[in-house]
């Protein structure tokens, strides 16, 4: 029987916490968010375990910083382990501007042992036969307390995080893939925060923007802007408020009145009845304001894709499948599709030049560069 998870919610207690983790060897670590149900979305929950599996819930709704905890995690002698921890580090980094080293990633461990069940319960169950806790992830963890059945979930999620990690190491380190996991984790350790955008370029990222006319697109800005408005004010995810599909509906059809609503999809008649006139006035902005301008992104010239090297990615893509059998590898693992466009592109004339190609990383160039390289030249 397992202690129940000890809350950590005072500086005080925080305090007393560093003291009683510096040191280990490892810690496991893990985080929840309340994005499915409030906006903005907050950090509400941050799950510790030392190597004994004991538990410890940092309530980060009352926890103002976690400034006795930055040495612990920034210590490289003091391993922190995550699974799939890429929202994690961007969730610390941007909430309490953590810096981190020492990290290791069961993910990414089980991804180069080409297993391709990679959730967290398959991997626990798969091989400390741990049986999964009922998912929570869809429940509000901005609520207190928590449910019995949200503690035991979060407790899980970091409980059996060092013996997985240990268990997978031992196997990637007969397969001589030790070095592959420990280069990708230092590239999570020092993942950037990205830039959050601002609403004059966000409403492009909605699924289907892209096709829409220039004028279009200056109404869908105005009824992203009002869309955020809304959920600000009712402290529920954008989402949840209209649908992108439905914003992309009303940039493409452009109704004048509340009868042009009628048919678009997501637009029920109580959302009608709620938004209705506000969604005509917004339509009508857009309609009147400026046409939007290219974003910085796309104001760059693009590279220029000739014959030769759409045929050097179709030779990559040919060796990456069939690479990716005698390795095992996932072939998003073996060479992601954006590495394939920046080798065809402009390719390197040898192991060095493979070695400067951002991203590439060492353990593809040290397994594989010959491979590619070899790919590469057959055009």
């Amino acid at each position: 029987m397992w202690p129940a998870p000890v809350w950590i919610r005072t500086p005080d207690e925080a305090e007393a916490l560093a003291r009683e983790l510096s040191g280990l060897p490892a810690i496991a670590v893990d985080t929840e968010a309340d994005s499915l149900h409030h906006y903005p979305e907050r950090l509400c929950l941050i799950q510790l375990a030392d190597p004994r599996g004991r538990v410890f819930f940092l309530d980060t709704l009352v926890l103002l910083d976690l400034n006795p905890l930055r040495r612990l995690f920034a210590e490289p002698s003091t391993l922190k382990v995550l699974h799939s921890g890429d929202n994690d580090v961007v969730y610390l980094k941007r909430r309490f501007g953590l810096a981190f080293a020492g990290l290791s990633d069961t993910m990414l461990a089980a991804r180069f042992l080409g297993v391709r069940e990679l959730g967290l319960d398959r991997l626990l169950l798969k091989y400390l036969d741990v049986q999964p806790a009922r998912s929570q992830q869809k429940t509000d963890w901005a609520r207190r307390p928590l449910t019995a059945a949200q503690e035991h979930y979060a407790a899980e999620d970091v409980r059996h995080l060092i013996g997985l990690r240990d268990r997978v190491l031992a196997d990637l380190r007969a397969m001589g893939r030790e070095a592959w996991l420990e280069e990708e984790c230092e590239a999570l350790a020092a993942l950037p925060v990205p830039e959050r955008l601002s609403d004059e370029e966000a409403y492009r990222r909605i699924r289907g923007a892209s096709r829409l006319s220039p004028r279009a697109l200056a109404v869908l800005r105005v009824l992203y802007r009002q869309r955020e408005a809304w959920a600000r004010a009712e402290h529920r995810p954008p989402f949840k408020v209209l649908s992108p599909e439905t914003l992309i509906a009303l940039a493409e059809r452009q109704p004048a009145d509340q009868a042009g609503l009628a048919g678009i999809p997501g637009l029920s008649p109580r959302l009608v009845d709620r938004y209705g006139d506000a969604l005509v006035a917004a339509v009508a902005r857009g309609l009147a304001e400026g046409l939007p301008e290219l974003p910085r992104a796309l104001r760059s010239a693009r590279p220029v894709v000739t014959p030769a090297s759409r045929q050097r990615a179709e030779s990559l893509r040919k060796w990456r499948t069939e690479a990716s059998e005698v390795s095992g590898l996932d072939p998003g693992v073996l060479l992601p599709q954006r590495l394939i466009n920046a080798l065809a592109l402009d390719p390197p004339l040898d192991l060095d030049g493979l070695r400067s190609v951002p991203g590439l990383r060492h353990w593809r160039v040290d397994a594989f560069g010959p491979a590619i390289l070899a790919a590469l030249r057959t055009t």
